[in-house]
Parts: C-alpha cells; sequence; structure tokens
C-alpha cells in the first residue's frame, strides 16, 4: 500500500511541477562571432503565430563578458508581419547600473541578461512573424557580447 502512495505522490508533484511557469511558445539563441559583433551581422528570428487570442511577453536574453565596455547597448529592432509590414524601434538596452555593476547574472567573467521587449503584446494576424535584431552602436565590430536569444511566452493573465 506504501508502494502505491509514494507513486500517487510521485506522479502528483511532477504534474505540479511541470506545469509552472510561463509556456515557451518559442525560443533560439544564435552565437555573435567572437571578432565582435558587426553592423552586417544582423539576428534573424522566425516563428509562427497560431492564435491571436492569446496575449504574449517577448524577451531578448544576451550573454556577455565582462569585457563588455558599455553601459548601454543600442539595438535596432524590427519585427516582420506577416501582411508584409516591417516596423522599426531603436532600444537602449542598460547593461550595468551607474556605478559600473552589470545588471543580470553574472558569473566570473560571463554574464546573461534578461531583457523584456514587450509585456502583454497581442498578435493579431495568424502567420510568420520575424524579429531581426541589429547592433546600432557607434562602432562596426563591438566586442563582448556572445549570443542574443528571443523567447516568447504566453502571458499569465491574472483574472
Amino acid at each position: 500500500m506504501s508502494t502505491i502512495r509514494f507513486l500517487f505522490a510521485f506522479c502528483m508533484a511532477t504534474f505540479l511541477f511541470s506545469s509552472c511557469g510561463p509556456e515557451v511558445i518559442f525560443e533560439k539563441a544564435l552565437e555573435i562571432p567572437a571578432s565582435g559583433w558587426t553592423y552586417q551581422d544582423t539576428l534573424h528570428y522566425e516563428f509562427e503565430i497560431v492564435d491571436t487570442s492569446k496575449i504574449y511577453n517577448l524577451f531578448l536574453d544576451l550573454a556577455h563578458t565582462t569585457a563588455f565596455a558599455s553601459q548601454n547597448l543600442y539595438v535596432k529592432l524590427y519585427t516582420g508581419f506577416p501582411n508584409g509590414r516591417r516596423p522599426a524601434q531603436r532600444l537602449s538596452i542598460d547593461m550595468a547600473d551607474k556605478t559600473g555593476a552589470w545588471l543580470g547574472n553574472c558569473s566570473g567573467e560571463k554574464c546573461q541578461l534578461n531583457i523584456p521587449i514587450q509585456s502583454n503584446a497581442y498578435f493579431n494576424q495568424v502567420g510568420t512573424y520575424s524579429f531581426t535584431v541589429e547592433q546600432f552602436m557607434r562602432m562596426d565590430s563591438l566586442p563582448g557580447i556572445e549570443s542574443a536569444a528571443f523567447r516568447i511566452e504566453i502571458a499569465e493573465v491574472e483574472h
């Protein structure tokens, strides 16, 4: 009888822990050359939206080294819609605070920074979307950024 209780408790715990956290519908990481992120090194992500009734959160996760020489990172973001529209926006990402302390999680010389791009976003068309990131700094070869991952989660809406 105790074996059955253990199995039941194990199955319930597995179910509860597996359903925790937001549902990720897209995630892709792209590596940046060790020589530096150049203007030509655009990061391009394509994803499908099949449910326009859901609300989504969009994130950019950057991996960088402590050798990154700026407090901010300027990027240009392009969102490609299924109907062909491709609006752009410029974004300043704080990499360190005013005292120079790195934001995000750092271990040794490596840091991981999670940047919310847009919360509670709606996609009003079913189809293929794209998200393109270009570095928009004053130097063409930007050392210290190692990779960038684009992630989309279904937003947890509170009722």
